[in-house]
């Protein structure tokens, strides 16, 4: 599977995938394209030799879709990529896209919500435990059918930086896990019990996560 990683930052769940997905495995990057030219993403994407891009009006969706078939794109991951993904291309990869959230949507999702604003949110709000979400694009920010949720404990004495690290690090964990099962079953799907194959006994339920209580 040909997987485009759509960013605009430094790219540290880029580089999680750029390690994950090499041979013998059945994913690899082909392509990063990030709004920002300075992001440290594109630098990590060429030290790796892959190709990159910077999208240079982000609501221009036939460009964006240009560069992602011009480079035979299957799948579209975005990795903190801020910006709203225009209706055109959402059709045009349409099962076929996926992002990840900090937060477990639906809780802390929406127009706004990213990076160390979710974090803040979740503390504010006095939740005791966060995650992460890997979600299908659509029309809407963080809208799309769950796929993978992974909880994260919230702690005593937790700062918005604390929370974002600790959540970041299952990131970097979660994310390749998804890409990997869509290169293996060809499309974005569901993960259940087979996380507990990934990361042992101690990986949550994410039949019970994603249902919800």
């Amino acid at each position: 599977m040909r997987v485009a990683v759509l960013t605009s930052g430094g790219g540290t769940n880029l580089q999680a995938l750029l390690d994950a997905c090499r041979p013998p495995q059945p994913a690899s990057i082909v392509l990063v394209a990030s709004d920002k030219p300075a992001a440290g993403a594109l630098a990590r994407a060429e030290a790796a030799g892959v190709s990159t891009h910077v999208i240079t009006d982000p609501t221009d969706g036939k460009a964006i879709v240009d560069a992602l078939q011009d480079a035979a794109v299957d799948l579209v991951v975005l990795a903190g990529y801020l910006k709203l993904v225009p209706a055109d291309v959402v059709r045009a990869y349409d099962g076929q896209m996926i992002n990840i959230h900090p937060a477990l949507l639906p809780a802390f999702g929406g127009t706004g919500m990213y990076g160390i604003r979710v974090h803040r949110a979740v503390l504010e709000a006095g939740a005791t435990v966060s995650g992460v979400t890997v979600h299908l694009v659509n029309e809407e920010f963080d809208k799309g059918k769950p796929l993978a949720q992974w909880p994260v404990p919230v702690n005593d004495g937790d700062v918005p930086e604390t929370l974002a690290a600790r959540a970041l690090e299952v990131e970097h964990q979660l994310l390749p896990v998804v890409v990997l099962a869509a290169a293996r079953h060809g499309k974005p799907v569901r993960l259940r019990s087979s996380m507990k194959a990934f990361a042992g006994a101690d990986a949550p339920d994410l039949d019970k996560t994603l249902r919800g209580p």
